[in-house]
């Protein structure tokens, strides 16, 4: 024991100033101590020894400045100017670009929960809540969504009107410019609600104010631009699109072969310089109904007209329709989805350099501009879509499951439904939380690349999950399409959302875990920058600043990492009540293991890493789940701790920890470098994989949330369009509950009575008047039974056509066709 005790004791001591993250000074001091009360306890002289040197051989060298930067910092950064890759602008400017929010706190292994809860509580101001229960309720009123997808394959004129005329393409516009100067959490409002009836209408309104002309103007145009376009697009005078996607360039914005060449041509009557543009572009979002086009183009200057640079790079300009050479192509047909989507072409395009966005000094910035822009309508257009048809199926979905019957049970009475309806609940819970997190950011100020990634990811892969468990439970009324039908249009177009703005593939594999280990680690820009840096000093001092804390964490993440797996991370102060405390232990445990495996990664394969796309995408399943979470809990906490709402927040916790843990082991298992992996897994998993997914009692209590009116599934459902009116049918499922739910009582004892009796009439009208004669129901009752048939007839009926119905206009245009009558529709 006396040779043992000294090293104990270093280890001991070394694991501790890990763990709480010491000074270097402070662990060699308590290290001295401890080898000190070794020496008074009779402790083995040549191992206190041992033990002291090896305190020495580490403190000296790396407390000494004058030792450690020729000793130790000059060498690595020799070998990082060796091992990093070079970084190519686009991928400087796309790693560069965005502010860092929470999400850093994560990657330290540490988060400091505290800052997370301290944000202000997201809140609408009136006005806002105003336009929310004024313009938009009045908007969804007027939404006859088959009518748009079956009939008009368009908004009618009437809604084209009532939009522009009520601002909606005007929201993110400053008042001074005629917008509506909302906050990006009512602009997620609004598009949620919308979304929540009508995906066409939402998409329609949520493109002029995400990434376009409006967002760029505001943040980048000239003020004659500002003063005379944001007017006009506040209006809808103007009615926007931005030509970014085409056949070459999808999810590789960056490469697109659409080029603008610098010369002089004739604008308005008057030789001027200016950009003579061919491009070709498709699934431009309302480009067929646009009369102002923002265009992203390759810019060059060959003759030196503007400057010395020939290759300018990409640069933005805006277009009127009318332009000479500009070709508005047909339209697209996304997935029977009618918003306006088509494709533009155009060559030979000569517009003044007055067009060109920010004008001439903003040239050859566009992928900053654009990088800006995306990760702010990423936040917010898609993600808000996906929470608004989520939470709109959720209560309808529990409704329809309450009152629907087989069996003689109610379809969610039934353990498979129950799991299907725990899951819709759950998931819409975490996603419509994640949307309201990354809305807040923007307007706290954040420009948020990473948070917004893992929203658009997230928010639309749960939603198509959502649409699927919707479409699975209510059978025939979801895939009969009609007036009649909520599911089965939000089921067709789920794939769009999942599709753009950045394929959720690519948006997994490359830009999540790719983007933010860089952008958000609190070490690795810092250590990039010093190894690129021409000034070897400057190099040397910049890296000795950040790459010895970067080790110390590195450590500490290691020591955290086991001891919170050992102890199944409950041996730890943090946040949170006395029911959320144990979720926010769990998170720290989880944000351990991703800094420690994001280091490693890191240091193991360097600029290999990002060609491991199976591993980033891993590591940016755990770094989302994390990050939701913390969004999740921090929704609970702003609504005040909600006992009711404790079963949804309980699911979607415990799904999203078997997801990072599932995450962890399979990048353990299939890590690239073998060895690393086995290391590593004691450390992540001393005593294997425990998380589980949620289980059967749990996913039971959900789904009872869902299919009885409570204030747990009215916060769920609120800011969806739930008014019971004709063009609503899902409004109209949910409105039935409460009604539903008193009847099932009365249709119990009903029932009973009539299949012990020898009552032989079959038609329900005749039973209940042989139930009010026989004294089984009164007259009261009988009523309570006869409503309860109406609305579950409402409930399930679905939609039948006459063959005309369901042609389309271009049937009669061909020529065996013709002498077919037109049947009125």
């Amino acid at each position: 024991m006396g040779v043992i005790l000294p090293f104990l004791a270093f280890f001991v001591v070394s694991a501790f100033a890990a763990y709480h993250r010491l000074r270097l000074a402070v662990w060699a001091a308590i290290t001295g101590t401890a080898l000190v009360g070794c020496w008074l306890l009779g402790a083995s002289h040549g191992a206190i020894i041992t033990a002291a040197v090896l305190t020495l051989l580490v403190a000296v060298p790396l407390l000494i400045p004058a030792i450690r930067k020729p000793l130790l910092t000059t060498p690595a950064l020799g070998f990082l100017r060796k091992a990093l890759p070079p970084l190519s602008q686009t991928e400087r400017i796309a790693l560069e670009t965005g502010s860092v929010g929470f999400e850093g706190d994560l990657f330290t292994g540490k988060p400091d929960w505290n800052k997370l809860l301290a944000y202000p509580k997201p809140q609408l101001t009136a006005e806002e809540q105003a336009f929310l229960d004024g313009p938009v309720e009045e908007l969804c009123k007027r939404i006859n969504d088959w009518e748009i997808t079956h009939v008009h394959a368009d908004l009618p004129p009437e809604l084209w009107d009532f939009i522009k005329q009520h601002k909606f393409f005007g929201m993110i516009i400053p008042k001074e410019y005629g917008g509506l100067g909302f906050s990006a959490l009512a602009h997620h409002k609004v598009i949620q609600k919308i979304a929540s009836i009508s995906s066409v209408v939402s998409s329609t309104v949520g493109v002029p104010n995400s990434l376009g002309p409006g967002e760029l103007l505001n943040h980048y145009g000239t003020q004659e631009q500002k003063d005379y376009y944001l007017p006009r697009l506040a209006a809808g005078i103007e009615v926007p699109c931005f030509g970014l996607t085409g056949p070459f360039a999808g999810s590789d914005a960056t490469s697109i072969p659409d080029y603008g060449i610098v010369c002089k041509g004739e604008w308005n009557g008057a030789n001027v310089l200016g950009i003579r543009l061919t491009f070709d572009k498709r699934y431009i979002t309302l480009a067929p109904v646009s009369t102002l086009i923002g265009m992203a183009f390759r810019m060059y200057d060959p003759d030196g007209l503007i400057g010395d640079t020939r290759d300018i790079g990409i640069t933005l300009a805006l277009l009127p329709r009318d332009t000479p050479g500009v070709d508005v192509g047909r339209r697209h047909f996304p997935l029977n989805s009618p918003f306006q989507n088509g494709p533009i072409h155009g060559r030979d395009v000569f517009i003044p350099l007055s067009q060109l966005i920010g004008g001439v000094e903003m040239a050859g910035k566009g992928w900053n501009m654009l990088n800006e822009c995306l990760a702010v309508g990423r936040s917010i257009t898609l993600p808000s879509t996906a929470s608004g048809g989520a939470k709109f199926g959720a209560v309808v979905t529990g409704a329809y499951a309450r009152i629907r019957k087989q069996f003689g049970l109610s379809v969610g009475r039934f353990e498979g439904v129950e799991e299907a309806l725990a899951r819709i609940g759950g998931k819409a819970y975490a996603i419509s939380a994640l949307a309201q997190a990354t809305a807040a950011a923007v307007d706290r100020g954040d420009v948020p690349s990473v948070p917004s990634a893992i929203a658009k990811y997230h928010c639309t892969n749960s939603g198509r999950d959502i649409a699927k468990d919707v479409m699975d439970i209510v059978g025939g009324k979801g895939i009969i399409l009609g007036p009649r039908n909520f599911a089965g249009r939000s089921w067709q177009a789920a794939p769009i959302a999942i599709t753009v703005e950045g394929a959720n593939i690519m948006t997994r594999s490359l830009l999540i875990f790719g983007q933010g280990s860089i952008l958000c680690h609190p070490y690795i820009m810092k250590e990039m920058r010093a190894a690129q840096d021409p000034d070897i000093k400057a190099g040397v001092d910049a890296l000795d600043a950040a790459l010895y804390p970067h080790i110390g964490g590195a450590i500490s993440n290691a020591v955290r990492s086991w001891w919170f797996g050992l102890t199944g991370a409950r041996l730890q102060g943090t946040v949170g009540d006395a029911y959320t405390k144990k979720f926010f232990r769990k998170l720290n445990r989880y944000a351990a293991n991703l800094a420690l495996l994001t280091d490693v990664s890191l240091g193991a394969l360097g600029g290999r890493l990002k060609f491991k796309e199976s591993l980033s995408g891993r590591l940016g399943d755990v770094l989302s789940h994390l990050y939701m979470m913390g969004a999740v809990l921090k929704r609970h906490h702003d609504e005040g701790c909600p006992e009711a709402d404790k079963p949804l927040l309980a699911w979607a916790f415990h799904n999203s920890a078997y997801e990072i843990e599932l995450a962890l082991s399979q990048a353990l298992r299939n890590f690239p470098i073998k060895p690393l992996g086995w290391l590593l897994w004691p450390l992540v998993f001393p005593w294997g994989r425990r998380a589980v997914a949620p289980g059967d009692r749990l996913s039971h209590r959900v789904a009872m949330l869902l299919m009885a009116p409570n204030e747990a599934r009215e916060r769920l459902g609120k800011g969806v369009f739930l008014t019971p009116c004709q063009n609503n049918p899902g409004g109209r499922i949910d409105s039935y509950l409460a009604r539903a739910v008193l009847a099932e009582p009365v249709e119990r004892k009903f029932l009973k009575a009539l299949k012990t009796s020898d009552i032989e009439a079959l038609d329900f009208a005749s039973q209940l008047d042989e139930g009010v004669r026989e004294g089984w129901i009164t007259l009261d009752e009988r009523k309570q039974l006869e409503e309860l048939r109406e609305i579950t007839l409402d409930t399930i009926t679905v939609d039948d056509f006459d063959m005309h119905e369901l042609r389309a206009a271009s049937y009669y245009d061909l020529p065996q066709n013709r002498h077919q009558p037109r049947e009125a529709a």
